[in-house]
């Protein structure tokens, strides 16, 4: 399913309920002790495990696998007696670890000893139903596992486990609308993911031949730097040349507050790769001096000095007065011949990608990038309309993956809503067109 669309399917607010257990259920509702109605198996390590693809093989189902989607060992099909197979419908419940309690469905293969295979034992439930109940109360079981050296499920509290039990005709209908919306949010991680591919892509053909089509590269003279290949029309400065760079002030509990303004500051972690985010402000006094002269103007770039090392956005006059702490550099341009989503870029492309400058960071206790060391640093200057064609293709790109990643929020704060009052049945489905 590519989009969620939910226009085909008609909802209603239940009015009459009846008290349980487990609290207010429509009248219609049953509840049932989970250990009475599933069956489970606790997976084991085969015999065998190979580390490469052979002929009749099964995917190794460890928790790591889970968790990154790489199958890196199978199990040889003639060893299926020593072995819990797991086919698409199973729900896969991890049972030991530090995620213990998280639940998994649509995989196949051979179970690792860490997780337990589930499957209801009647007709009368769904296992999609059972396996978005059980997402419902990860918390609980992560929260209260057992065990002092590997924490792992408690065994009484996971089968007493009451679960309401719709008709089965609705909990089909309950999987299919949370299915709908989680198979949506994950196209868009794809999408996402995808985009940030692209936007690598780009990154290392626009820093090494400029803003010219692909079919053009031949026709760019390059040339060898310090930095990598450029076309031989870019310069090369170091960035003190562009830049004057001002580090922040240092949060101190013990200076005196008189005759000081309290304002609020950016810390590193304000600052991410071409962002910054607001949704918490610290605040520290300076005398008015002081703040005057780390005052951030629109335009202004902030390199983290600490923490990820090199990070770096642009000030965009996010609010209306704002300084910024002693771990975090400004950098404001000297002229007009550099842009500063450029320079912004090329650091994320030089440090992300090209791994350019990261020995220039102080490796004591902490790592750090001093004031000295980044006034160091060889950047590229081409043209300004070159540097404007940059800019404006990365943050095109960089567009699309915000908003893609605000879709994807509002999928994931959808399926949360979804998820609770479908499960209460405090929303219901009354008509469903598919």
């Amino acid at each position: 399913m590519e989009e969620v669309d939910l226009k085909n399917i008609e909802f209603y607010e239940e009015t009459e309920f009846k008290e349980t257990e487990i609290g207010p259920l429509p009248k219609d509702w049953e509840v049932v002790r989970l250990g009475d109605v599933i069956n489970t198996i606790k997976g084991k390590k085969p015999n065998i495990i190979l580390n490469n693809w052979k002929d009749k093989v099964l995917p190794y189902l460890t928790a790591e696998y889970i968790r990154d989607k790489k199958i890196s060992e199978y199990v040889p099909v003639s060893y299926n007696n020593n072995f819990v197979f797991v086919q698409s419908n199973d729900i896969i419940l991890i049972w030991d670890g530090s995620n213990a309690g998280d639940v998994f469905i649509d995989y196949e293969g051979v179970l690792a000893s860490t997780m337990i295979r589930i499957r209801p034992n009647n007709k009368n439930l769904s296992e999609k139903y059972l396996f978005y109940f059980l997402k419902t109360k990860f918390d609980l079981l992560n929260q209260k596992t057992t065990g002092s050296t590997i924490p792992h499920v408690n065994k009484n509290l996971f089968y007493s486990l009451e679960i309401p039990l719709p008709p089965i005709s609705e909990q089909q209908k309950i999987a299919y609308v949370l299915s709908a919306i989680q198979e949506a949010k994950e196209k868009t991680e794809r999408v996402i993911e995808a985009t940030k591919n692209l936007k690598k892509s780009l990154m290392k053909h626009l820093f090494t031949y400029g803003p010219v089509p692909l079919s053009d590269i031949d026709k760019v003279e390059l040339k060898e730097t310090e930095i990598g290949p450029l076309p031989t029309h870019w310069q090369v400065v170091r960035l003190e040349e562009i830049f004057d760079v001002k580090q922040g002030k240092q949060l101190s509990s013990k200076e005196s507050k008189e005759n000081k303004i309290l304002k609020p500051f950016l810390r590193t972690s304000n600052v991410l790769w071409n962002k910054i985010i607001l949704s918490q402000i610290s605040y520290m006094y300076f005398s008015e001096q002081e703040f005057e002269e780390l005052k951030l103007k629109k335009g202004d770039i902030l390199v983290c000095e600490g923490g990820d090392v090199g990070r770096t956005a642009i000030w965009k006059d996010e609010i209306k007065e704002c300084s910024y702490q002693n771990h975090l550099h400004r950098l404001r341009a000297k002229n007009e011949n550099i842009k500063n989503y450029f320079f912004s870029y090329w650091m994320e492309y030089g440090i992300l990608h090209k791994k350019l400058y990261l020995n220039d960071a102080n490796r004591t206790t902490i790592p750090n990038l001093s004031s000295s060391r980044l006034k160091s640093f060889d950047i590229p200057l081409p043209p300004l309309p070159e540097q404007q064609k940059i800019a404006e293709i990365l943050s095109s790109v960089d567009e699309k993956i915000q908003k893609e990643e605000e879709r994807k929020k509002a999928l994931e704060n959808l399926f949360k809503s979804m998820l609770h009052n479908l499960m209460t049945g405090k929303i219901r489905i009354k008509k469903m067109e598919v």
